[in-house]
């Protein structure tokens, strides 16, 4: 069973960086996973921001956030990977309850939250001076 936990969420200003780390176990390493982030917002769904899909290879970003975060992440024999986002030039509408997820397959849009399996609990990410 996949498990995860993020880690590196917190108050930073506008304009200001933070750094995301998700440490995932469980991972069956000979399969191919597409890993992610994701954010909820007070009164919003959830939305896909990044994620890293194995079995082709393509990083892909929403349109809110390219240029901005830059999703990768490193891989270990042992069934753990760690998965991270670096937040640049951050804005008040990035405050959200950030996510990490994992999918064993993707049979649609790779930012779709409902094609993941595993979720981490969140972290609190908050923009504001």
């Amino acid at each position: 069973q996949v498990q995860l936990v993020e880690s590196g969420g917190g108050l930073v200003q506008p304009g200001g960086s933070l750094t995301l780390s998700c440490a995932g176990s469980g991972f069956n390493s000979v399969a191919y996973y597409a890993v992610g982030w994701f954010r909820q917002a007070p009164g919003k769904e959830r939305e896909g921001i990044s994620c890293i899909d194995d079995s082709s290879g393509r990083i892909f970003y929403a349109d809110s956030v390219k240029g901005r975060f830059t999703i990768w992440k490193d891989r270990k024999d042992n069934g753990k990977r760690t998965i991270y986002l670096q937040m640049n030039s951050l804005e008040p509408d990035d405050t959200a309850v950030y996510y990490c997820a994992a999918s064993k397959y993707l049979t649609g849009a790779p930012l779709d939250p409902n094609e993941y399996h595993y979720w981490g609990q969140g972290t609190q990410v908050t923009v504001s001076s």
